[in-house]
């Protein structure tokens, strides 16, 4: 099973998270991939995720998150003994973060999205010190995201397999040309 988390302001109309499903559909496991709406609260969106894998065992699930599904994904991987893929991610989002405290809309939607400022420390209660396991990572990094440096994704995912693309943006745009590497990582640990 593959849980896919979107980034900030983000929803599973993301462009990475419809890659990704599109590529499990082609490969005839659509129902294998759990892509759920984040709520904004990070602890709410947590003991959402939690509630929706709680019945699969660590070796048959893997977390993908983008920007700060990245910064989730390390937590949860962390707690259940899971595999992540991390695009782009946010490795501490506490320093950019309160800039966005305030209501402003999802990209994807004019929906309406309330950061509020008590997240931050919701946040915090997340942030992981130190990687127990590298291996269990894949990092996929570009130099030219625009958001985040991807130098600090390099440090904190040391030990860990890593893929950085030269250029490119924080979306990735041409995702549709590492879905394959990405979901190859993921599905690896199930023995498939």
């Amino acid at each position: 099973m593959i849980l896919y988390l979107h980034g900030f302001r983000s929803s599973p109309r993301s462009f990475k998270a419809r890659v990704v499903g599109e590529r499990m559909k082609a490969l005839g496991r659509a129902n294998e991939l759990i892509c759920p709406q984040l709520p904004a609260s990070p602890k709410e969106a947590m003991a959402l995720v939690l509630t929706l894998v709680e019945r699969y065992p660590a070796e048959q699930l893997a977390v993908i998150g983008s920007s700060l599904g990245g910064f989730y994904a390390t937590w949860l991987a962390e707690r259940l003994g899971c595999r992540a893929a991390l695009l782009n991610p946010a490795v501490d989002p506490l320093k950019n973060l309160e800039k966005h405290v305030g209501v402003t809309t999802e990209y994807h939607s004019d929906k309406p999205f309330e950061f509020k400022r008590e997240y931050i420390d919701e946040l915090r209660e997340l942030k992981i010190e130190r990687l127990t396991q590298p291996g269990r990572y894949f990092l996929l990094a570009t130099t030219g995201d625009e958001v985040l440096d991807y130098r600090d994704m390099v440090a904190r995912y040391d030990g860990a397999q890593q893929h950085v693309i030269e250029g490119s943006d924080h979306a990735i745009s041409e995702f549709p040309q590492y879905v394959d590497e990405v979901l190859e990582f993921c599905l690896a640990e199930a023995g498939r």
